[in-house]
């Protein structure tokens, strides 16, 4: 098995289109043409974790944060992602990010997250837009079916919890076939009136390449006539933090106790009390200060996440109470996440998960 089979199941399942724009997920170091010897995930890429994908026969990291954010200008050891960098090309580890691409899509961290509460009727906090594109084609109705099938089957047409959504018309449409050409119906140099089907699918915009190719592939016409629109509607599926409700109301206190129960988290900096039951709960994994409001406006009791700052507790506002389990706590499932991936994808092969504490803060 090669690298870039590991690396294109990962980002099929967290596209690499949906990663933020200030950041650097995907393949870092190595060849995708290299062999797998083995497979280690992992949180961070420290120096210990290299050693230890080194020491049981691992040249591939999956790793949650990118070891590399910005340009390196220069790599002479004098830091940590300079040592790690050298280290890896050393010993031809390869290291694959799934970073705010696997935070964005709708079953990744932060489903991982609401799963320890076990949140139900969970949705998107803030899903993100203009990531979706509708395709408009014309095609012989006879051969409508076939196109929509084909459509479908690369991804198109869902909407939701829905599938093989599409809208189709009835029309007439007409072409004058020049020399050279091989028509499906009419003569060359004729003008042809056939009846046609306008047919329209929504798709998300990574799959665009896959769904044109599986159009024209379909079509019956030699030429095939189709439009594509950028779409603003918000895309559930995508975006930011996660929303939900607990199976029964909770105590304030006892909500926050159970939190650093399932967080494993010795510390949880939360705001004042309100004397009100927590019921609906936001969270979101990793610095998740930017969603408060969001938080606020869509009723939550309380909010989950991490790296909040002194000032930014004041703004809960007493609307809201935020619990803050520390960044590392907040994606420590994020390595299960990646286990179930591969393996899913490759039942008989078995990928590792790192044995190093990555997580850099300690409580006393």
């Amino acid at each position: 098995m090669k690298i870039k089979e590991i690396t294109t199941a990962v980002a099929a399942f967290a596209p690499l289109q949906y990663q933020e724009s200030y950041d650097n997920a995907g393949l870092l170091f190595g060849n995708g043409d290299w062999e797998v010897t083995g497979v280690l995930l992992s949180l961070d890429t420290t120096e210990a974790v290299v050693d230890e994908a080194i020491a049981r026969g691992c040249n591939l990291i999956v790793a949650h944060h990118p070891i590399v954010f910005g340009g390196l200008k220069k790599i002479n050891g004098n830091n940590c992602v300079e040592r790690v960098a050298i280290k890896a090309i050393k010993h031809d580890i390869a290291i694959y990010a799934a970073h705010t691409n696997l935070d964005n899509v709708r079953n990744g961290v932060c489903e991982r997250m609401g799963q320890r509460l076990s949140l139900k009727n969970t949705r998107v906090l803030a899903p993100k837009k203009e990531l979706l594109r509708k395709l408009y084609t014309f095609v012989p109705q006879a051969a409508a079916e076939k196109v929509r099938s084909a459509l479908f089957a690369a991804g198109a047409g869902h909407i939701g919890a829905y599938s093989e959504c599409s809208f189709n018309g009835a029309g007439e449409g007409t072409f004058k076939a020049g020399a050279g050409t091989q028509p499906y119906v009419g003569e060359i140099g004729s003008r042809h009136i056939e009846a046609e089907t306008k047919v329209e699918v929504i798709f998300p915009l990574y799959l665009e390449q896959y769904v044109i190719k599986a159009l024209i592939a379909s079509h019956p016409y030699e030429e095939v006539a189709y439009d594509v629109v950028k779409l603003e509607n918000e895309y559930a599926q995508v975006g930011s933090g996660l929303i939900g409700e607990l199976e029964a109301p909770m105590d304030e206190m006892e909500f926050l106790q159970f939190v650093k129960q399932q967080f494993d988290t010795g510390c949880v900096r939360y705001t004042p009390l309100r004397g009100k039951p927590v019921k609906r709960v936001a969270l979101c994994g990793g610095a998740g200060s930017f969603l408060l409001k969001r938080a606020i406006g869509a009723g939550a009791d309380a909010y989950i996440s991490a790296d909040f700052k002194y000032h930014e507790f004041f703004d809960a506002e007493n609307q809201i109470v935020i619990a803050d389990v520390g960044h590392f706590e907040s994606e420590q499932f994020t390595v299960d996440l990646f286990f179930h991936i591969l393996t899913e994808k490759f039942p008989n092969f078995a990928p590792l998960k790192s044995t190093i504490r990555t997580n850099p803060v300690n409580y006393l």
